[in-house]
């Protein structure tokens, strides 16, 4: 058993007990007190026994009040010591979960890389929750706090001899100590398991899901730290590629983490100096041959004049909470630049599906169109199925207040997100547009074929307009024309462009240059 050390007032007491014990034994030795006895009856004159009585008492007063200072010395010191010990714990680990913190990672890897003589093999898996800023948009932190405290117990109890880590936000870390050849991707989608596993707080039910990514140490990097940068850069291909998903870290992650860093950099950068800009490409009534309004596509050009395509920059925007502020300034300035056109041409704009999680899209909006004047008959929202089956309630919510607004809603990429009809019926849609998948193998590809007459049917009972995207060779356009297909979209009829090349003068010459 350890051994007990004595704190600093008790070996004071220690020190003066013993000097009273050496003093007493003299005393005792010598007979002291006969020789005093003898002094003060030789001096009987002198009240010389009352003063050694009187100062008999103030000794022993002393003792106890010495005493008692040396024991509230010593709780002092003890109350201290917890305190320090406590700092330390506070500073090492997060106070929400109790589960250590970044510090204390920081700390085991230094004792790692001073400790070479170790050999031990770690597993390290990244870990991220999706969907939990929705929880603290729409429940409030309260519910947030509890969630992340929830998660940090299912990891702990999944891992209970291990070392788990609340890095910040909804981040964690697990290193897992090797024994044998594990499975680390069954392991890793335990832990998608656990955390997927349904919260309900005070009635309310949250589903979360879980991005997993995992390195080797020693086999991922020389030293621990490194390592988990690796499996950070594993999470997030992870999280790129969908949800609940486990990824082992592989080298050429590092190139695209790089990439993504170098993107978000400098699209932080391009939406600061409004770089990014509307392009426009119109929208063609093929029964009467006109154009009848224009998308505005987000266009990204460089300084060293290449473009960045939207799929790259637009997934960071939404990852680097950037997409707000992008979709505001572009939609601003595709309104200003609507106001040039003819006042029957519509502007049509896309939603990114993160954005109709958010109850004050519709406000937004709304106030943007009033400060540029546009009006809101004339603007059209595009919003695709995934993102309605997202967050069906919030998503209601904000499309039924740009509706009853006169916002004209469209149900893009139809047929290609999770249940096409029950959207339908369960939202008021103005248009539906035909993905380009669909227009692009559906003359040589006879099941296709009918995909598009169901669709083209199914608007004409429901009274929706129907658009197809990607029409790019005169026989599709004449398939579809044939097919009573409302609107077209595509390279044939007019690729986007700037809005000096679509000028209000330019507008009804532009189908015929394109025909």
């Amino acid at each position: 058993m350890p051994r007990i050390r004595p704190t600093r007032p008790q070996l004071e007491i220690l020190g003066w007990l013993a000097i009273f014990l050496l003093l007493f034994s003299l005393s005792w030795r010598f007979q002291w007190h006969e020789e005093l006895d003898e002094f003060i009856e030789r001096h009987h004159n002198y009240p010389l026994d009352h003063a050694l009585l009187a100062l008999n008492i103030s000794g022993f007063l002393g003792l106890i009040y010495s005493a008692l200072r040396i024991r509230d010395l010593s709780r002092e010191v003890d109350r201290r010591l917890q305190a320090e010990k406590h700092v330390d714990w506070i500073a090492c680990h997060d106070t929400l979960t109790e589960l250590p913190n970044r510090r204390f990672l920081d700390s085991i890897c230094a004792q790692a890389m001073t400790d070479q003589r170790s050999q031990d093999t770690y597993a390290v898996f990244s870990i991220d929750l999706d969907g939990f800023k929705k929880v603290n948009d729409l429940l409030g932190h309260d519910h947030g706090d509890a969630v992340l405290k929830t998660v940090a117990q299912r990891l702990s109890s999944l891992f209970p001899q291990e070392n788990v880590f609340r890095l910040g936000g909804d981040e964690f870390v697990v290193l897992s100590r090797r024994i044998g050849n594990p499975d680390l991707v069954a392991l890793g989608n335990r832990i998608v398991s656990a955390i997927g596993k349904p919260f309900t707080f005070n009635g309310v039910a949250v589903d979360l899901g879980a991005s997993v990514g995992f390195a080797l140490y020693p086999e991922d990097g020389d030293e621990p730290g490194q390592v988990i940068r690796h499996s950070d850069c594993a999470m997030y291909v992870a999280k790129k590629q969908g949800r609940n998903l486990v990824k082992p870290f592989v080298p050429s992650m590092q190139d695209e983490l790089a990439k993504r860093v170098r993107i978000e950099g400098d699209l932080r950068v391009a939406i600061r100096k409004a770089e990014i800009i509307p392009y426009y490409q119109p929208l063609v009534d093929l029964k009467e041959n006109k154009i009848i309004g224009f998308e505005a596509l987000a266009r990204w050009k460089t300084a060293s004049g290449e473009f960045i395509p939207p799929n790259e920059f637009i997934p960071v925007a939404e990852e680097a909470g950037l997409i707000v502020e992008l979709t505001d300034q572009l939609l601003r300035r595709a309104c200003t630049d609507a106001l040039s056109w003819p006042s029957e041409l519509v502007l049509s704009f896309n939603l990114s599906p993160i954005q109709l999680s958010d109850r004050l899209l519709g406000l937004r909006i709304l106030k943007i169109l009033g400060d540029v004047g546009l009006p809101a008959h004339r603007v059209e929202l595009e919003v695709t199925e995934s993102a309605i089956i997202q967050d069906a309630v919030t998503a209601r919510i904000v499309l039924d207040d740009l509706v009853n607004a006169g916002v004209g809603i469209a149900l893009d990429d139809f047929g290609t997100g999770y249940s096409s009809l029950s959207q339908l019926s369960n939202y008021r849609f103005d248009k539906i547009k035909i993905d380009r998948s669909f227009v692009a193998s559906f003359e040589s590809n006879d099941k296709q074929d009918k995909v598009i007459k169901a669709i083209i049917a199914l608007g004409a009972g429901l009274g929706v307009t129907i658009t197809a995207e990607g029409i790019e060779e005169e026989s599709q356009l004449q398939r579809l024309q044939d097919l009573g297909c409302d609107i077209g979209q595509g390279y044939l009829l007019g690729r986007p462009a700037p809005i000096e090349e679509i000028a209000a003068d330019q507008v009804g010459s532009r189908i015929r240059q394109r025909r």
